[in-house]
């Protein structure tokens, strides 16, 4: 079943009310996706309802995956009765590892989500599915990929009273998108934004496959991630260098290519020579259903 969410009209460019911070009366632009049942754990309140909300509690937790330098994030409400929490970009290798930590906290694991179809690794949302039950899997609906919950740009993701913003980041794939924790008082300050492949940390992701962009990613990031408060904390999918954590500030100031102008972020991203990833074969398949292509093709035979 699929969440109350909230819905931006699709992002169009930098002057669109997701991609700007200069919009003029978003309360008119505002409305709610009709849903036929309701998971409570999943919802919020929402203004006007008489149910009573707690101030949520954030459980967060980076994990990393060292073949493919991969970031995991877990996050979840504790102060929420159900414990509800999500899983942010999971692989396969580590599956074990994030149910068994999911178990151990004593959440309820609602969602399994992707930033993007990876080509590094091997999502590990399907095989999550099939240990932990009730959980489904979320992707961007641009991505063309299978999922239980496709999402658009400007719907909102509730994780108990918490909730993550969806915003369309596309140029490394042409289905990223960024996770963007909510604003007002309740929710966690400084805000965080699980970017994927779209932002890493002094850097980004390459643009030469998988309907990448450099001019639309150049555009992404600097509509929908360095329009965030300065102080938003940035958590990439991947980092090579053994850093975990950085800022819109941070990375408006010092990233190497995209402070650049977009005539010049192009030229660089033309001129990488990066070699053909070595998983792209594998990954690719499989992450367009859940991690669970081998699984598929043999149910086939």
């Amino acid at each position: 079943m699929v969440p109350l969410r909230h819905l931006w009209p699709p992002s169009c460019g930098a002057s669109c009310p997701p991609c700007s911070s200069r919009f003029v009366n978003p309360i008119k632009l505002h409305r709610v996706l009709p849903a036929v049942r309701l998971e409570a754990s999943a919802v919020a309140a929402m203004p006007g309802d008489n149910a009573v909300t707690t101030r949520p509690v954030l459980l967060f937790r980076q994990l990393f995956e060292k073949e493919s330098s991969t970031y995991t994030y877990l996050v979840a409400d504790t102060a929420h009765p159900d414990r509800p929490a999500v899983l942010v970009d999971p692989v396969d290798r580590t599956a074990d590892r994030d149910a068994s930590l999911v178990k151990e906290l004593g959440l309820k694991l609602l969602y399994v989500m992707n930033t993007h179809v990876h080509a590094d690794h091997i999502t590990g949302t399907g095989l999550l599915k099939t240990k932990v039950p009730g959980v489904k899997s979320i992707i961007s609906k641009a991505s063309g990929a299978r999922a239980d919950v496709l999402v658009d740009a400007g719907e909102k993701i509730f994780i108990g009273n918490l909730f993550l913003e969806v915003r369309p980041t596309p140029g490394h794939t042409k289905g990223c998108v960024t996770y963007v924790t909510g604003e007002g008082l309740e929710q966690p300050h400084p805000r965080m934004a699980f970017t994927g492949d779209a932002l890493l940390i002094r850097g980004c992701g390459r643009t030469d496959f998988q309907g990448g962009d450099a001019a639309q990613l150049y555009n992404s990031v600097h509509s929908q991630i360095f329009t965030l408060p300065l102080d938003t904390l940035l958590y990439p999918a991947h980092d090579y260098r053994g850093q975990t954590v950085t800022t819109v500030g941070e990375e408006l100031q010092y990233n190497p290519r995209l402070t650049k102008d977009e005539e010049s972020f192009k030229a660089i991203m033309a001129n990488l020579g990066l070699p053909y990833p070595k998983m792209i074969d594998a990954a690719v398949p499989a992450n367009m259903v859940c991690g669970l292509h081998e699984v598929l093709q043999s149910s086939r035979v």
